[in-house]
């Protein structure tokens, strides 16, 4: 069942699923080979779903690292697991002993669910991944659990030394208990993989992939949301409308490619040097909008210069370009419509000017914002 539903979740390429899958499906494997192996199975049953059953491990630990964006394999540990699988020839072939067996891949499993555990618990203060981290932690730890009480019981002789799921109270206890650890480890796993799509996708939906700025839509909808702060406080709100001059003829003589390495460099350009509480976002093509916070009109009209100047001096793929900007205030009585209106018609007459140039927006067409019939 783990297996199946993590694998539902390989095409959505998420970090660490797939060695999820794979340490599940090795588990899934090992159960399958000692039930066909019957209440006396041989030495290489006995090794190879030992051997296996810590590799389903390491591949859990790992695909969880994965996950949080972490070094997968570590080599410390695969030292461990190299000499843990020596051990297990040796207490196997060369000196029998059931209870070292046991012992060592106890050990294995502790480590693995401790692992795990540590690893979620380290990163459960992501938003909307705590239910998920500590079930999978709470699970992990109880799981652990399980496996040093049966280190207990073979070191202190508190129950007889048996051989994988031999019928008794013992080992039924002991499987029962993993059984019902391992489904909720794996719930909690699907549940921070569906986490994960979810914040991907909300993200596909407000940033622009190729520029890092805010979508039109997502840029309208925060927009809107400061200005009625900034109303209801009357902090003063300014906007600014950029856009890449000639870029047409850039696309024409270059390319697509060059294209989008200029959008990319310009937006990266003007994101490293807004404020934290300032908003950026693409209109479309080669035009963007950036809505400055707690700012008057000339304030924010210097800082765009200074983003146009910052352009002008740069190059991207061997091609310089430069901006044009209009800039305006939020009026009494303004929408983001009218806002963004005159902002942009203040853009026309800087590309009207000879472009390369910030333009202000009259204050006598801010005097006379009016409420338009319908919001942009």
């Amino acid at each position: 069942m783990s297996v199946a539903i993590l694998g539902s979740l390989m095409r959505t390429a998420v970090p660490g699923v797939g060695r999820w899958c794979l340490g599940y499906a090795l588990v899934a494997a090992v159960a399958t080979w000692i039930v066909l192996a019957g209440p006396q199975p041989g030495r290489i049953t006995i090794v190879g779903t030992s051997v296996a059953t810590l590799g389903a491990v390491a591949l859990l630990v790992q695909g969880t690292r994965q996950f949080f964006g972490m070094r997968a394999v570590w080599r410390t540990e695969s030292v461990a697991l190299v000499m843990m699988c020596a051990a297990l020839l040796y207490y196997t072939w060369v000196s029998p002993r059931v209870g070292a067996r046991g012992v060592l891949v106890s050990l294995g499993l502790i480590y693995g669910r401790l692992a795990v555990g540590t690893l979620v618990l380290r990163h459960a203060s992501r938003e909307g991944t705590r239910y998920a981290c500590r079930l999978i932690a709470v699970a992990a730890g109880l799981g652990a659990l399980v496996y040093v009480a049966r280190i207990g019981a073979i070191v202190f002789g508190a129950v007889p030394s048996l051989t994988f799921v031999q019928p008794s109270p013992w080992n039924v206890a002991l499987l029962g208990l993993a059984i019902l650890t391992l489904p909720c480890m794996t719930i909690g796993m699907v549940m921070l993989a569906h986490d994960r799509i979810l914040v991907r996708m909300e993200k596909l939906a407000t940033i622009d992939e190729l520029t890092g700025a805010l979508t039109r839509r997502a840029f309208i909808a925060r927009a809107q949301v400061l200005l009625a702060q900034a109303r209801e406080k009357g902090d003063p709100l300014a906007i600014a409308i950029l856009d890449i001059d000639n870029f047409k003829a850039v696309n024409d003589g270059f390319g697509h490619a060059v294209g989008d390495c200029i959008l990319a460099h310009v937006a990266s350009i003007v994101t490293a040097q807004l404020r934290s509480c300032d908003l950026f976002g693409r209109l479309g093509g080669e035009e963007f909008a950036i809505l400055f916070a707690y700012a008057q009109k000339h304030d924010a009209a210097t800082l765009t210069n200074t983003l146009r100047l910052a352009v002008e001096r740069s190059s991207a793929a061997g091609v310089r370009c430069t901006l044009s900007a209009g800039v305006g205030r939020f009026a009494a009585a303004d929408t983001l419509e009218s806002a963004m209106v005159r902002a942009d018609a203040a853009l026309y007459v800087a590309k009207a000017a000879g472009r390369n140039r910030v333009v202000l927006t009259s204050d006598a067409e801010e005097g006379e914002a009016r409420y338009p019939a319908e919001s942009r």
